[in-house]
């Protein structure tokens, strides 16, 4: 099989932008949150349990638009946990992270069998949103992101409560409600990535998330928490992972399983190469509390 060959054709470019859309929904999605001071882990958890009350309402309705509402408001509901937890009571962001995806994995796979009286994946359901819809609609949300964070007075108050909260208080900001805007954008975002994942599969599958929302972290960290270089990143690592596809069909010899690290280990490198020149948020997870 010609390797180069099929490289360079629309279909692999295709295949590149299909797989980039998770990473560019949660990479944007940390990107709001982190901006504005929250360290954000959870949306590995977001993505799966988007993903889940899309697939479910699906079954349940035959309603796409309902399917694509449920998964929107999963993410924003679990993000709002999340955010009371950190914003509210100041607890440990990276710990609360941690038990967001982990709370995520046990639940989708409880109900999982509660449901479907399976522990891997769903029924199949056809009455989902359309791939190419959720698509476009990732990179106008790309557009606007980059311009809210950058060209409107509620971005750039978002950017100085990340910055130095103390500062954005004084200047009448109200700094944990401001916070709590980007929280929900993540929650918004990467419950929109569990929508395309779920669409795109049509149906659930236990542990579907398959690691992208950490891979949008590494995305996110990469692109200095610029919602444009994130998106270049993204596509990067789509890149990374549309090429192991394309030789583990290809027949190259190379163990499928040494294949399918070449995501991680491109996520590695690349944090490894940025970590040094990157520089985040001065107040990212800091609490605050008003004195």
């Amino acid at each position: 099989m010609n390797i180069l060959g099929d490289i360079a054709t629309w279909g692999f470019l295709i295949s590149i932008l299909r797989i980039s859309v998770p990473y560019i929904l949660c990479g944007l999605g940390s990107t709001l949150s982190e901006r504005g001071g929250i360290t954000n882990i959870g949306l590995e958890g977001t993505l799966l349990l988007g993903a889940f009350g899309t697939v479910a309402v699906g079954h349940a309705t035959s309603s796409p638009t309902l399917a694509l509402v449920a998964g929107l408001c999963v993410g924003m509901l679990i993000q709002g946990l999340y955010g009371l937890l950190v914003l509210r009571f100041r607890a440990d962001q990276i710990v609360c992270g941690v038990a967001l995806n982990m709370l995520a994995a046990g639940v989708t796979r409880f109900l999982l069998r509660f449901f479907y009286g399976s522990s891997s994946n769903s029924p199949r359901v056809e009455s989902l949103p359309n791939t190419t819809l959720l698509g476009a609609l990732a990179l106008v949300l790309l557009v606007l992101s980059h311009l809210f964070l950058f060209h409107t007075p509620l971005g750039l108050r978002l950017r100085a409560c990340g910055e130095n909260p103390e500062a954005a208080h004084a200047a009448g900001i109200r700094v944990l409600p401001t916070r709590a805007i980007g929280v929900l954008a993540a929650g918004f975002l990467g419950g929109l990535a569990g929508v395309w994942l779920a669409s795109l599969q049509h149906q659930f599958v236990d542990m579907m998330s398959g690691g992208r929302g950490y891979i949008a972290l590494a995305a996110m960290i990469f692109g200095r928490w610029k919602p444009v270089s994130v998106f270049g990143a993204c596509l990067l690592f789509g890149t990374a992972e549309a090429l192991q596809i394309l030789l583990q069909t290809a027949g190259i010899g190379i163990p499928p399983a040494l294949l399918q690290t070449i995501p991680y280990v491109l996520t590695m490198v690349a944090l490894a190469g940025a970590m040094g020149r990157a520089r985040p948020p001065a107040a990212l997870g800091t609490p605050w509390k008003p004195e």
